[in-house]
């Protein structure tokens, strides 16, 4: 009986010395993308950051839950997806208005000529103003399918549709994308 319950022990144990590394791994391998998601939905780097860092606590707290039915990045996809539109929701985030672009300039590279950052940055602000100009179901899959790389497959696990509804809601996403982006200039 002791033996039994010391292997148990031991089991556990060394379980627990995996977990730290598991999820290491799994934040080294996907925190990049949860981050470029969550500054296109979110649109301020440090906001994004720190949505990040709450998508991987948020799914160390609830690893329980994880039935492994999709694949880890979908599951944090959707735990991403879920909190930033709660950051977006908040009262501080529709009544404050965001950080200047500043920051952005100060990050580039130093060889660049000062022509070819006010064009990266004016192309930039014309793509978040139309994204902004699109509905949320449209700017989620438009993120998902087009700056994310998911599959249609993927991209309906996550927001609760089929693969051929997610086609055609993304044709009608880029059309409107296309028609807002043309008004921007």
């Amino acid at each position: 009986m002791n033996q039994v319950c010391a292997e148990a022990q031991s089991t556990e144990a060394a379980e627990n010395q995996l977990l730290p590394a598991a999820l290491s791994a799994l934040y080294a391998d996907h925190s990049r993308a949860i981050y470029y998601l969550a500054l296109r939905f979110l649109g301020d780097p440090q906001k994004a950051e720190d949505a990040t860092h709450d998508v991987f606590l948020k799914a160390l707290r609830h690893l329980d839950q994880f039935r492994g039915e999709a694949s880890a990045r979908t599951w944090l996809y959707r735990i991403a997806i879920n909190h930033c539109k709660n950051v977006r929701a908040a009262w501080h985030d529709r009544h404050v208005l965001p950080s200047s672009d500043n920051e952005f300039l100060e990050r580039l590279p130093g060889g660049e000529s000062p022509l070819r950052i006010l064009e990266t940055k004016e192309l930039g602000d014309r793509i978040q103003k139309a994204l902004a100009g699109l509905p949320a179901e449209y700017r989620l899959l438009l993120l998902l399918v087009s700056d994310q790389e998911l599959s249609y497959e993927e991209a309906g696990a996550l927001t609760g549709q089929t693969a051929d509804a997610v086609r055609g809601k993304l044709h009608r996403a880029r059309k409107a994308f296309a028609a807002l982006f043309v008004k921007t200039e």
